[in-house]
């Protein structure tokens, strides 16, 4: 049986932020798969492991299959997250199952060299539920001109027993950034900058 019922590729791209143009045009891209929940009807699953390992590779192959045919390569995408929104029959930790393992990640991960961990919500919701895909510098958590939220919906999912699962790119920052990075804070209150889990 077909996997995934639907794919929806969300593109958009930012000239003018502000009444000011962009130094260089912002694309940022949002590719979601709507897939039957596994678990639906089955009562509390205790163990989500078998469906993650079988379908989380699947998922992450293809949704990073088309942000990299929209954006054009791997390296051109300086800042990615993930997204996932669950039926309104299911559980929020069937949301958080498929895109929360290395299973999923690290497909999407290694295609654009990436070191950060992905960004992410994952939410409960009916059809046309907003999708929002936080995102991060690629390699750098702290990079915060990279700090961007991408959001569309789709009109007919998630259905009841469905599941929505996204990967987000973009190919730069916000277009005007100025309010620093982290590193400058942590120096400014007097932290380790070498160790910023310590605060």
């Amino acid at each position: 049986m077909q996997l995934i019922r639907k794919s929806v590729l969300h593109s958009e791209t930012v000239f003018v932020d502000g009444e000011v143009d962009a130094p260089t045009p912002l694309k940022m891209v949002g590719a979601a798969a709507v897939i039957k929940n596994p678990w639906h009807g089955r009562g509390y699953v205790a163990d989500l492991s078998p469906e993650i390992r079988l379908l989380g590779p699947q998922l992450s192959r293809h949704l990073t299959d088309l942000i990299l045919g929209e954006i054009g390569s791997g390296e051109a995408v300086e800042a990615f997250g993930k997204s996932a929104v669950v039926g309104l029959d299911g559980e929020l930790e069937h949301a958080s199952a498929l895109i929360h393992t290395l299973h999923f990640g690290n497909i999407y991960r290694g295609a654009v060299g990436a070191k950060s961990y992905l960004a992410f919500t994952n939410t409960r919701g009916p059809a046309n539920a907003p999708i929002s895909i936080p995102m991060m510098d690629k390699n750098d958590e702290g990079r915060r001109s990279h700090y961007l939220t991408l959001q569309f919906s789709i009109p007919d999912a998630p259905a009841a027993d469905e599941l929505v699962i996204v990967l987000g790119a973009s190919t730069g920052g916000r277009p005007h950034h100025r309010i620093g990075d982290r590193y400058t804070d942590l120096k400014e209150l007097g932290h380790d900058v070498k160790n910023p889990a310590a605060v």
